[in-house]
């Protein structure tokens, strides 16, 4: 493994990524389902994005940015209604039974998945992966990268849920949602 490459995209990613609406999306959701369901689905989806990325390398850049952010847009907006809408029991914990934990892997691998599609983290692991003759070193320092934002995510989400009473976290993810999905349909 080239470690100078390695440590470069490991940073590149992750400091890219922190700001970025996935981590975003990433926090609220667990603060929704179990941290550990959140975390795989996060995690599963952010690894399907990095081979994706490592395997088309410069092809996903010409994908028509347009259509990526209405797709991803729509789909955050119909988090944010479906959000809004829910009604939750004071006893709801996903994150107990084997359908919870699948439930909530199953959101965040759906959520980080489309949302990540032409996100600038895959357009930087795909340009790397293109520049340079190391597709196993980028896809390594890549996928880490996003799972340690994701793990950080995690975890304040996680202990926002226990700090702030569920509904308001639940309608403060919605607005949150519905701003992203607002951003990326108007985005030029």
């Amino acid at each position: 493994m080239q470690w100078q490459l390695f440590i470069s995209t490991f940073f590149l990613i992750f400091i890219s990524e922190l700001p970025d609406k996935t981590a975003f999306a990433t926090l609220f959701l667990a603060s929704r389902a179990g941290p550990v369901p959140v975390f795989c689905g996060a995690a599963a989806a952010f690894a399907v994005q990095s081979v994706v990325a490592v395997t088309f390398g410069r092809l996903l850049s010409a994908l028509p940015g347009r259509i990526v952010h209405i797709g991803a847009g729509v789909v955050f907006l119909i988090l944010a209604i479906l959000m809004w809408t829910r009604k939750e029991t004071a006893e709801q914990d996903v994150s107990v039974s084997r359908a919870g934990f699948m439930k909530g892997a199953a959101s965040a691998f759906t959520v980080i998945f489309f949302a990540e599609w032409g996100d600038l983290t895959q357009l930087a692991t795909a340009t790397l992966a293109a520049k340079y003759s190391a597709p196993l070193t980028i896809f390594v320092a890549a996928t880490l990268a996003l799972w340690a934002v994701t793990g950080i995510g995690v975890v304040v989400g996680h202990f926002a849920k226990r700090a702030v009473q569920p509904h308001l976290l639940q309608r403060v993810a919605s607005i949150a949602f519905a701003v992203v999905g607002i951003v990326l349909l108007t985005r030029p």
